[in-house]
């Protein structure tokens, strides 16, 4: 299929691939491995990432999928927090660690961070988290207080960095709601090793397929692969990915790309972080520059967005009250805004995700 019929709807063809218009998935661990890695910042709203992209799943579901070990929760790719399938956790980490720790290195000599310290914090975490007795980041925290382990000053994020990176820890099952660390060899079970070069191919592969069309430069900044990473795992790609030319910009996508259609009439309510933005270094397709700055901020934080057609047209977001939920939406222009049935089915959706009553307001 020619890009070059459909070029004005690239950001469609994304929430198309992206399985947010349509999903062919029933779990979240299928959706983490089609996807490759889903970003988890903002650990509330990742799991309605999932619940957006598998119709009819709720909130308890995703949470049983955690609890299994089936989605595993770390630092990856750029690096940030991501969800990835358990069978794809070990792959991902040994393209990612080497990268990341390179990156840390000087933040972690001006902490006073050095190796043998992150190894006494590691058989700490081994010795507090073994036999699945997994803890929250606040439990470990007190624990390397008293071990005599200075956690202030931004040094406990990268003592907890470096221990996921070197294979120690990961996320467990929750704790009254909250997340929890597990000793990753025990949670997950180890599997055999992925040659790096296979590595590289198929974490192209898979971001391509699932977030196509998308540019060389977009994979750069999602996978956070040094470039001659990136251009070694598009040559090994060669007979599997795309590309056309549009605009002056090449879009590179899986070559058994299906022709779809958006769906002029519905409205979804994007999770903050989600993939269908932050995923790109370019997302010009999806979000004008004039509204940038309502979607993202200075620092770098990706709102709930509110996405129709391939484009972002507002932000929302949410407050809980007991048993309800109340969606405060401030669109940037879409028809009339007073119009709430264009909401009806995003709002139905979200409310069977959450199992709560949902209200809407919009900003005026």
């Amino acid at each position: 299929m020619s890009l070059k019929r459909i070029d004005t709807n690239i950001s469609a063809i994304r929430a198309f691939n992206q399985q947010i218009s349509v999903s062919k998935f029933k779990t979240a661990k299928e959706i983490a491995s089609w996807m490759g890695a889903i970003q988890a910042q903002d650990y509330k709203m990742s799991k309605w990432a999932f619940g957006i992209r598998l119709p009819d799943s709720t909130e308890s579901d995703i949470n049983k999928e955690i609890d299994s070990g089936n989605i595993i929760r770390t630092h990856l790719l750029r690096p940030t927090w991501h969800f990835a399938s358990s069978e794809d956790i070990y792959w991902i980490l040994d393209l990612s660690a080497p990268q990341i720790k390179a990156a840390a290195k000087s933040r972690d000599k001006q902490l006073g961070l050095s190796d043998s310290i992150f190894n006494i914090c590691n058989r700490i975490f081994e010795k507090s988290l073994r036999d699945q007795n997994h803890k929250t980041r606040e439990e470990l925290l007190s624990i390397l207080t008293k071990s005599g382990i200075d956690t202030d000053n931004n040094r406990s994020s990268h003592i907890f960095l470096r221990a996921e990176l070197d294979g120690i820890i990961c996320s467990g099952k929750q704790k009254n709601g909250k997340p929890t660390y597990a000793i990753l060899g025990e949670w997950v079970p180890k599997h055999n090793k992925v040659h790096r070069d296979e590595a590289l191919k198929e974490l192209a592969s898979r971001y391509f397929t699932s977030h196509g069309p998308a540019t060389i430069q977009d994979f750069k900044w999602w996978s956070g692969l040094y470039v001659k990473d990136v251009k070694l795992a598009m040559e090994l790609n060669k007979g599997y990915l795309t590309s056309e030319v549009i605009q002056n910009q090449t879009y590179w996508f899986a070559d058994n790309l299906p022709e779809t259609k958006p769906d002029f009439n519905e409205i979804y309510l994007l999770p903050a972080y989600d993939e269908f933005l932050i995923s790109y270094h370019d997302r010009s397709s999806s979000l004008s520059l004039v509204e940038n700055k309502k979607v993202i901020s200075n620092n770098g934080i990706f709102y709930p967005t509110i996405m129709h057609n391939g484009q972002v047209i507002g932000t929302w977001k949410r407050n809980m009250k007991n048993n309800r939920v109340i969606i405060v939406t401030d669109l940037f222009k879409f028809g009339t805004r007073n119009t709430d049935e264009y909401f009806t089915s995003s709002l139905i959706r979200y409310s069977g995700f959450t199992g709560k009553v949902i209200e809407l307001n919009q900003i005026q």
